[in-house]
């Protein structure tokens, strides 16, 4: 973990965060700013600053993430589909740099990218 990362530091219970899963290697929390009814973010316990960092060392954990994900939505009542948005890097709007996987759902979910 690192000492200045935001999501380190919820990890470790520095920061308070609505936990929604944890286990040795993963955490899931709720947004602090969601933009849907459902609105949590899961992360690796390991820091790592976003997904352009991973490597093939890391294809079990991020694999653990991407099944662990459908389980976490399903438990927060996400039955009828969810979106989930790794953003990477600042151009790809990355505000927190701790790898994180946002699952998102419940009410009208707008289409990703507007179509003309």
């Amino acid at each position: 973990m690192s000492d200045n990362c935001l999501f380190c530091k919820i990890v470790r219970g520095e920061i308070p965060g609505k936990k929604v899963y944890e286990d040795d290697e993963l955490f899931a929390f709720h947004d602090i700013h969601p933009v849907a009814p459902v609105h949590f973010m899961l992360i690796p316990k390991l820091h790592l600053a976003s997904l352009m960092d991973a490597d093939a060392s890391h294809a079990a954990l991020l694999g653990r993430m991407l099944l662990l994900a459908p389980k976490l939505a399903k438990e927060q009542g996400l039955n009828n589909g969810f979106r989930t948005v790794i953003n990477t890097g600042k151009g790809g709007g990355q505000e927190v740099f701790h790898l994180h996987i946002h699952i998102i759902g419940g009410g009208n979910i707008p289409p990703m990218v507007k179509r003309d």
